[in-house]
């Protein structure tokens, strides 16, 4: 027995993890949250450190003592370590509740002596999922928060920090942000790559078999790009509001950056608008091979239909119960020698001047063009 495709879990409508009357900037843990991990990367032009973070307390010398603070924090499950971390960065209490209500959209909030930033990151398994991204930018220090799934886009940065690989160790806490939005906008393009071979194999299989396989997984890669669209769109607008908007905290070398990573995003977003056209597309393409196929069948069963009925006239006119012997006009044919064989090649040659007719009209053989020539023949008239 076939089994049933999984269906997805559908989140039509988000709702707020703090119930309706609780004061603004209220820190509740959503059901089922990951726990924190705090992992911190501590560095300057010629050093740097990294380690892990049990107390929040132990941030305080890190901060003093290196450039730029990097503290990422995994899972958004304890309150309270998010509660103190933000005191202790100065984190306006209704950033930090955005940072454990999930969900949010993407956008940019100046508070004076910090910045604070909401992306996505996307993956794609059986669907695509997306993660929400919180970064804190401030003077001297950057704190990102993950929900704490599977996946991470910031080894390539911490990466870089490790072996002081361009000019991440010599720039400020401005230029890791850029760093670290660059790693959620590029971690776009290698799943839009796999969106788009799942595209070609749907195409393919369309076209050799229309069917309603091929158009499910249509749908469920429509609900994707969908997705796509509803996280890539604010992030636009969001990166080009940091590279609008006058804010102390961002020089003009990370302006320029963000510029490259706003074109990436800008890029994205096309080839999210692209795929949406091309799969609409694809189900038109579906429902006019289906229109086709159904048109190739009905032309059969009418071609068929076309030669039989004069056959079964003259069959049912030799079926007719006349008497020879009572009228000299009742059917003397019935009582001929040849009479049988008459029939038979009557109706055979009346079959064989139908088909010849359809034939010459083009009617059960294909019309060939241009790209079906024979090899070496100029298809084009005579005289060009």
């Amino acid at each position: 027995m076939a089994r049933k495709p999984q269906r997805r879990q559908r989140h039509r409508f988000r709702v707020r993890a703090a119930p309706v009357g609780h004061p603004p900037g209220t820190l509740l843990a959503r059901p089922h949250a990951a726990p924190c991990v705090v992992r911190v990367i501590a560095y300057g032009p010629d050093a740097f450190v990294e380690q892990t973070v049990r107390d929040a307390a132990e941030l305080e010398p890190l901060l003093r003592q290196w450039a730029v603070t990097w503290v990422d924090v995994e899972g958004v499950g304890d309150v309270d370590l998010i509660a103190r971390i933000g005191r202790i960065f100065g984190l306006h209490a209704l950033a930090l509740e955005d940072v454990v209500n999930l969900h949010q959209r993407a956008k940019v909030e100046d508070y004076q002596d910090h910045c604070f930033i909401v992306s996505h990151i996307a993956s794609l398994a059986e669907f695509v999922s997306t993660e929400q991204v919180s970064i804190f930018l401030g003077r001297g220090f950057v704190l990102t928060f993950q929900e704490g799934k599977p996946g991470d886009c910031f080894e390539s940065v911490r990466q870089r920090i490790r072996e002081a690989r361009g000019r991440l160790r010599r720039g400020g806490a401005d230029l890791l942000t850029y760093a670290l939005l660059d790693g959620v906008v590029d971690g776009y393009f290698p799943l839009l790559e796999k969106l788009g071979d799942r595209l070609d194999a749907i195409e393919d299989e369309i076209i050799a078999r229309p069917a309603a396989r091929p158009v499910h997984h249509l749908h469920e890669l429509k609900r994707d790009l969908l997705c796509l669209r509803r996280t890539i769109w604010p992030l636009r607008d969001a990166l080009n509001g940091l590279i609008r908007d006058e804010s102390a905290l961002i020089g003009d070398e990370a302006r320029v950056y963000l510029r490259d990573c706003y074109d990436h995003c800008v890029r994205i977003l096309d080839l999210v608008e692209i795929y949406r056209e091309l799969s609409a597309d694809l189900i038109d393409l579906y429902l006019s091979s289906v229109s086709n196929r159904m048109n190739e069948i009905m032309k059969v069963l009418t071609i068929f239909s076309t030669i039989f009925n004069p056959l079964t006239f003259i069959a049912g006119i030799y079926g007719m119960n006349f008497r020879p012997e009572s009228s000299p006009l009742n059917m003397p044919e019935l009582s001929w020698y040849w009479g049988y064989p008459f029939a038979l090649t009557l109706m055979f040659l009346v079959a064989a001047s139908l088909l010849i007719f359809f034939w010459r009209k083009g009617w059960i053989r294909t019309a060939r063009g241009p790209l079906d020539a024979q090899p070496g023949s100029d298809p084009r008239p005579a005289g060009r």
